[in-house]
């Protein structure tokens, strides 16, 4: 019964999130990202059970259906939703939160080969936007937003929006969401402004010292 109260979370968690979504039966047949952690679910459940090549074998299969990759090992929590979903990596130590949403292409991944924590940990509600990489045995924070092609390699703290290569963290308050990156402004711009305004500055102060030596 736990199983299909899941299955039942899980359709409901597309419903809600994906506009696109217009029936139940809809998600069960049409949504990569609905069966994708469906049959992850399986797999982990085989490798907890140490049949590890079953449960490898399992993820290749799941990967083959629906162009998401995720190793059996790695820990998904509740109402996950894989959007589109083609592309999307997530390593063997990686942990996902509850209510976490990835869009298609993201990958969790490791920047070690050692056999340790080596992949991200994303805390509830967590967005991560097309194409985003999260590489790295470090938090992201709950509630924050990562923007779509974003390169993240440091830690995230929660309730925050990144975005950038390498993200950085948008001080604007007003929080806009990743979704709409056209209300998102880029850091590394904003600083950029930033410099041509003092470089602006200065060089009217050079010309009033200028001016002050001629008199």
């Amino acid at each position: 019964m736990k199983l299909f109260s899941r299955v039942r979370e899980d359709i409901e968690t597309a419903l809600t999130r994906d506009p696109a979504a217009r029936s139940k039966l809809e998600v069960i047949l049409c949504y990569p990202g609905f069966h994708a952690v469906i049959i992850h679910r399986w797999a982990h459940f085989l490798w907890q059970k140490r049949l590890f090549l079953l449960a490898r074998f399992t993820s290749h299969i799941n990967r083959f259906l629906t162009g998401i990759e995720i190793h059996p090992a790695a820990k998904l929590g509740r109402r996950v939703f894989i959007d589109h979903g083609m592309g999307v990596v997530i390593g063997e130590t990686a942990e996902v939160g509850d209510d976490v949403t990835l869009y298609h292409g993201v990958t969790l991944g490791g920047v070690s080969l050692k056999k340790e924590k080596r992949h991200p940990t994303l805390e509830n509600r967590v967005v991560v936007g097309t194409g985003a990489k999260v590489l790295g045995p470090f938090k992201v924070g709950s509630s924050s937003q990562i923007g779509a092609n974003s390169v993240v390699v440091s830690p995230v703290k929660g309730n925050t929006v990144v975005v950038g290569i390498p993200a950085s963290e948008i001080k604007d308050h007003s929080k806009p969401s990743a979704l709409r990156h056209d209300k998102i402004s880029n850091p590394i711009e904003t600083r950029v402004d930033c410099l041509l305004e003092r470089i602006d500055k200065l060089e009217r102060e050079i010309e009033v010292l200028k001016k002050d030596r001629r008199e």
